[in-house]
């Protein structure tokens, strides 16, 4: 017989995306959840910052992946058009390497491939329908036995893939790196950079990373969204749905241990002197913090560490307010360094900000077609890789001068001109993501995908402790918006098995609410 869940009693640490979804099904389960987050908000990396009187998005700017949400808003008995409003878009991305080279990319393959062809030829053109049709068999081939498996391995993916699908998975090319199978499809090399760049999307060198990864492009092509009201709202509407299941949220208090009674979890001790008795607990912070013993030695076994040389991806990022004239900006543009590969040699072996970026801008007042900027100042953020050396290194305030100088150099070059004042600026750095996400240095994807072995080092989200569980995007299946909320429904999943093999409640109370406000997917 299974013990009654009514009283089973979770605390959730970290209302990150994988977090919030953990709590989400577990309250909808009818669990008793309490929800501990340091911060004053939802949504972890998926956070907003305050310039003057505008709030925007800092974090994440792609929602892709849609049917993944839309299973976990109907487990928790509503749907995901009741809490969010979703407008997909035709165009993807706009490319620039100078005033004179552009290319965008489209959820239509065929218009893509019409503009790659104007771009670089007709071999080009059909290189590109070759990798996608490439990335979307390595996705299927994929997302059952890989991503959404509880505790992927060789064994488990053969024995969903069967002895059939072995060579399927041998096509996924685990061996070889990314940019090496790039040249199989495109002599050239901006494109192999656009599509390299695809690495970065988990915090990885395209030069060391898995040609799996080419299954991002295919994720982006079956679409992507805007979110009106920026992807922050994500994190509002699982919160709404938390709590309309009865879940409960602590903000403002960091968890400082996790306690075991005769070697399982029996609560969590928080850093304002309280207690918390719980039955199970899901931790929703980066692994190296629970593994360097931020939770307390007795839990820091229950996964590896992750050592400094096999971190993801910083950043250093501004977020502004500022007038911009010139280039016609989309919401998704890349800027590309005319050196790619110095690019990632000075972040991953010389450990600095790059000489030469590569730049990311979200303009999140502006859509995907291409109208009239807005009038006035508009909300910007711009990104450019960095290395995870945040706990080690200050980043003074010439340093990042220098990178910005760069940064916004090579935005010039390509025709866009920004004013910008330092009240209207915010900079974060790695030393701030680290100061965000402890013991991370400032990685912002967990564990980087180099090598074949990396995906499989990633922790699943039962621990070998009983009752602890892992969530977040240093867990599998990994990092990313839908990845991270993947990984919370895999904690549930194993939660529940554990509580004597209870599956998904066949009626889900519907006690959760719409966001105040009522928003609706037109």
């Amino acid at each position: 017989m299974g013990r009654d869940v009514g009283r089973d009693r979770v605390v959730v640490i970290g209302a990150g995306v994988g977090g919030l979804v953990a709590a989400t099904l577990l309250a909808a389960q009818g669990l008793d959840v309490t929800v501990v987050e340091k911060e004053p908000a939802p949504g972890g990396k998926m956070r907003e910052v305050a310039i003057g009187d505008t709030r925007q998005d800092a974090g994440p700017t792609v929602f892709t992946m849609r049917p993944i949400l839309e299973d976990i808003f109907a487990r928790a008995g509503t749907s995901l058009a009741s809490h969010l409003t979703l407008r997909p878009c035709a165009t993807l991305a706009r490319h620039a390497w100078s005033d004179t080279e552009r290319l965008d990319l489209f959820a239509d393959i065929e218009r893509s491939a019409d503009a790659i062809g104007d771009f670089a030829g007709a071999d080009a053109a059909a290189g590109y329908r070759r990798f996608c049709a490439d990335a979307g068999r390595i996705f299927r081939t994929l997302d059952a036995p890989f991503m959404q498996a509880a505790s992927p391995g060789f064994g488990t993916m053969i024995s969903i893939a069967g002895v059939g699908g072995m060579l399927d998975l041998l096509r996924t090319r685990p061996f070889i790196t990314l940019w090496s199978a790039l040249g199989g499809y495109f002599r050239d090399p901006r494109l192999r950079q656009l599509f390299g760049r695809y690495s970065t999307y988990c915090g990885s060198d395209p030069f060391r990373a898995t040609a799996t990864l080419m299954l991002v492009a295919h994720v982006e092509q079956e679409g992507v969204w805007l979110v009106e009201g920026g992807m922050h709202r994500v994190a509002r509407a699982l919160e709404a749905v938390a709590t309309g299941h009865g879940a409960r949220f602590r903000y403002g208090v960091a968890a400082d241990g996790i306690r075991l009674e005769r070697g399982r979890v029996a609560g969590v001790g928080l850093a304002d002197g309280d207690v918390l008795p719980a039955d199970h607990v899901v931790v929703n912070a980066d692994v190296g913090a629970l593994a360097a013993g931020r939770f307390g030695a007795a839990v820091a076994r229950a996964v590896p560490a992750v050592p400094p040389a096999a971190r993801s991806l910083s950043a250093l990022t501004w977020s502004v307010l500022a007038e911009t004239e010139g280039f016609p900006l989309l919401r998704h543009t890349v800027f590309f360094s005319d050196d790619y590969a110095a690019e990632f040699r000075d972040i991953f072996q010389g450990g600095r900000l790059p000489a030469n970026p590569t730049v990311y801008v979200c303009a999140h007042d502006r859509g995907d077609t291409e109208p009239a900027g807005p009038i006035g100042a508009e909300r910007m953020l711009v990104l450019v890789n960095a290395p995870a050396t945040g706990d080690g290194h200050d980043f003074p305030a010439e340093e990042i001068e220098r990178c910005a100088t760069r940064t916004f150099g090579l935005l010039e070059r390509c025709g866009l001109r920004a004013t910008l004042a330092a009240e209207r600026t915010v900079v974060t750095t790695p030393k701030d993501f680290d100061r965000m996400f402890p013991t991370t240095g400032g990685a912002l994807y967990g564990r980087a995908s180099h090598g074949w072995r990396a995906s499989f080092q990633r922790p699943p989200g039962r621990t070998r402790i009983p009752g602890l569980y892992l969530a977040g995007g240093s867990a599998h299946p990994g990092p990313g918006v839908p990845m991270a909320a993947l990984s919370g429904r895999l904690a549930v999943e194993c939660l529940l098995a554990d509580l004597g093999g209870r599956s998904w409640a066949s009626t889900v109370p519907s006690r959760a609410t719409a966001i105040p406000g009522g928003m609706s997917t037109p």
